[in-house]
């Protein structure tokens, strides 16, 4: 059986925009990376139900950058349609989410502070109908001096708004109305110097999982869901104690059975695999080389048996079997070329 991934990129040396990956999955084997469509280091991806791509995007016009999105109709997934491209001038978003019950789009932008809202329309192209710029006081690392750094903007289980800053190193949260407006909740505080990147929830067991790239830290939070609240429950070392080079800790997934979560590390070159006892605490059971240079993303086959990472500088994928009873992976193969890889969406 044959799977497929779409790749966001950088196109800062070699890529082209977005690629398409193809798992073998009966082999496990990593069987070919074709170019998709053009975007301006499309970072990040988002897919629609209505079979709608929604990528960041950026594009220089005579010497200034403007950033935003390009939407791409996938309906005809052999010939990508583009539908509109919607860009400010100044940098492009981060992250990209879609809100399928409200048809709503989030980004938030770590340059310019935004969180910003857009409407679908029935053919797929976004309006702006809400934005939130944060300027609360930041954390004390050097990553974090020039101000607020919005890194994710996603849903709760129960369809509020979360947003991760890695600038203030607080996590926020909004009730979102159907035309999407944002009416600010509530937020918990990190440690200083936490830098929140993205976050993953266990509904039934009432936490979140909150990846802290500065500090290479995994939280479990509890979620409140009736009181719109987080608290922090504790805080878990995802590297090794004696590693003294840079680190930036990146992504986090948590297994559908919610009994494992897994981290990629910038820097440390590996992914961290954690147990999630049934009150959400956590305790690191393995870390593996991911045999590349800054693992951006990753993401499992529809089984979670297999987990495809891609890195950023090596130009490289890996992929990984996952025992679904241990949680721990072994590599299955290595050096696939896949070109400036930042993020891995299932097709």
């Amino acid at each position: 059986m044959t799977e497929e991934f779409y790749i966001g990129t950088y196109t800062k040396r070699i890529s082209r925009g977005i690629y398409r990956v193809s798992v073998d999955t009966d082999a496990a084997k990593l069987t070919k990376c074709e170019w998709l469509a053009s975007a301006g280091s499309p970072t990040y991806i988002a897919k629609s139900k209505a079979q709608r791509l929604y990528v960041v995007n950026k594009k220089e016009t005579d010497g200034q950058t403007h950033g935003g999105l390009i939407i791409y109709d996938m309906t005809d997934t052999s010939k990508p349609r583009a539908i509109q491209q919607v860009l400010d001038l100044g940098s492009s978003p981060a992250y990209v989410s879609v809100d399928e019950g409200r048809q709503l789009v989030y980004t938030a932008n770590y340059h310019t502070a935004a969180v910003t809202v857009y409407k679908i329309a029935d053919d797929g192209s976004l309006t702006q109908v809400d934005q939130v710029i944060d300027q609360d006081p930041v954390g004390p690392a050097p990553e974090q001096a020039d101000g607020p750094h919005p890194h994710y903007a996603d849903l709760t289980p129960d369809g509020r708004l979360v947003v991760c800053d890695l600038g203030t190193d607080k996590v926020y949260l909004y009730d979102v109305s159907d035309a999407g407006q944002l009416t600010p909740v509530s937020y918990v505080d990190l440690p200083a110097g936490y830098g929140p990147r993205h976050i993953t929830f266990d509904a039934t067991k009432g936490v979140a999982y909150l990846v802290g790239e500065l500090s290479s830290n995994v939280a479990t939070l509890t979620y409140d869901a009736d009181a719109g609240k987080f608290a922090v429950k504790q805080i878990t070392h995802v590297i090794p104690d004696d590693w003294t080079a840079h680190n930036g800790s990146a992504a986090i997934r948590l297994s559908a059975d919610g009994r494992f979560v897994y981290v990629s590390n910038r820097g440390n070159n590996s992914i961290t695999v954690l147990s999630a006892a049934d009150d959400g605490t956590l305790t690191v059971i393995q870390r593996i080389a991911t045999e590349g240079d800054f693992p951006r993303d990753f993401n499992w086959t529809a089984d979670e048996s297999l987990v495809l990472v891609v890195h950023q500088n090596s130009n490289n994928a890996s992929l990984f079997k996952r025992d679904a009873a241990t949680g721990k992976l072994t590599l299955a193969q290595k050096d696939f070329m896949v070109p400036e890889g930042v993020s891995v969406l299932p097709a």
